[in-house]
């Protein structure tokens, strides 16, 4: 079991002697958590788990002071951006929780050709900032050591054009494509992982992923659903990388 099996909160920057803890973050140790003068937490800043211990307390601020340190167990070795095709109902909340859980380092919401979901603008902002606290409630809950940022959504284009850019991309493709066994992962440090909507990918994108250096790979033999296909992707990277 981790040492620092506490409280989870997360920091900009490196908290150094003392550190003060407001807002949110307050009051739940406060008023949710009734945590004492004493007790410990974890604070973690940019991938390292700072070991803390509650000096001061109320529901306005909570002053901490640092106590030991060490290197975030919850982060892989490789940071893997899930580049997701936007599906209809709730359905990126689940994948967002769960992709956290796994171990991404980003996801990044994509509009493709087969989306059935188009959200406008002002529903974009308010599906925005959900994602990105259910990726900070997951981070809690796992023990992350950063919390993955879920971006605004981008076009399949910038999509392809960013994945394109990192070490290894994977564009699982329902068309058929390599086995992921097949992928060399040996030095590689950023890894992009693209995954279709319900209607999984027009050619012509498979086409534009493929000129773009992307590896076109299969994720078996069977259709899996567009929120268990990123999971399924996200877990063999890590288990082929030795984060697992």
């Amino acid at each position: 079991m981790p040492k620092f099996n506490l409280p989870r909160f997360f920091k900009e920057s490196r908290p150094e002697g003392e550190t003060v803890l407001t807002g949110e973050d307050a009051r739940h140790i406060g008023l949710s958590l009734r945590m004492r003068v004493g007790e410990k937490i974890t604070l973690c800043s940019k991938g390292v788990d700072f070991e803390c211990e509650i000096v001061s307390i109320t529901p306005q601020e909570v002053r901490c002071r640092v106590i030991d340190e060490k290197p975030s167990e919850g982060e892989p070795t490789v940071k893997v951006t899930l580049f997701q095709a936007l599906p209809k109902s709730g359905k990126m909340s689940t994948i967002v929780q769960k992709a956290v859980e796994l171990g991404v380092d980003r996801i990044v919401p994509v509009i493709t050709a087969r989306c059935i979901a188009r959200p406008d603008s002002r529903s974009i902002a308010r599906k925005h900032d959900r994602w990105n606290k259910v990726a900070l409630a997951a981070a809690r809950q796992c023990g992350r050591g950063v919390i993955p940022e879920v971006t605004e959504p981008v076009s399949f284009d910038e999509a392809v054009k960013l994945a394109a850019e990192m070490d290894k991309s994977l564009f699982c493709y329902e068309g058929g494509g390599d086995s992921l066994l097949t992928a060399d992962f040996e030095g590689v440090e950023t890894v992009g992982i693209l995954i279709g909507a319900e209607g999984g990918f027009e050619p012509t994108e498979a086409e534009a992923a493929a000129e773009a250096g992307l590896m076109s790979v299969t994720l078996g033999r069977r259709i899996l659903r567009c929120e268990t296909a990123p999971l399924a992707a996200i877990s063999a990277v890590m288990l082929l990388t030795g984060n697992m």
